[in-house]
């Protein structure tokens, strides 16, 4: 009887755990899943030229807010009018994200780290740049759907500095190689 009574409870006691340990990564992966949709659906109305789309995915608040730059844009309406001063449909380029990590806070809240890569056209008929940088996002689920509530997003401008670096270092190359030309 002691025997029987142990083994039930110790089989109670492995199921709970089992599920209590099995549970979490399935919320994680639904969640995942949920905001991975979210960031595809992003690109996607990007990439397409329709910031409206893409702006479906914030919070519709005043209280949305946008780091970037070095500024804070405060309200839902304020970022949509900054993106559409900032990218004109013919300047959007194509969008992708990548390197996600995706935190969850609670059951209705999450964190968000990625990358970002923008190509661009130039005012060079035909030529692109690559702009890039890392976001990090807060998004909390509204009546069952996840809303972007803060986006911080900073542009990596290492390239440029590389670029320049190299640019100064053949500058100063040609000077000495001139000067050099010049004392003969």
């Amino acid at each position: 009887m002691i025997v029987k009574y142990s083994l039930l409870v110790f089989s109670f006691v492995a199921s709970l755990i089992v599920t209590s340990v099995t549970f979490p990564s399935l919320v994680e992966t639904e969640t995942d899943s949920e905001i991975q949709q979210i960031l595809t659906t992003q690109a996607a109305c990007w990439n397409r030229g329709d910031i409206d789309g893409f702006m479906e995915t914030y919070w519709k608040s005043e209280d949305l807010t946008f780091s970037g730059g070095g500024k804070t844009t405060r309200g839902w309406q304020a970022t949509l009018d900054r993106y559409k001063k900032s990218y004109p449909k013919e300047k959007m380029g194509q969008l992708m994200f990548d390197g996600l990590e995706i935190t969850s806070l609670s059951s209705e809240s999450a964190l968000v780290l990625g990358f970002w890569h923008l190509q661009m056209p130039t005012a060079e008929k035909g030529k692109t740049e690559l702009k890039e940088g890392n976001f990090s996002l807060v998004l909390k689920k509204f009546d069952g759907d996840w809303k972007i509530i803060h986006d911080h997003s900073s542009t990596d401008d290492s390239n440029k500095k590389e670029k320049a670096s190299a640019s100064d270092t053949g500058s100063q190359k040609t000077q000495a190689i001139q000067e050099n030309e010049g004392s003969k």
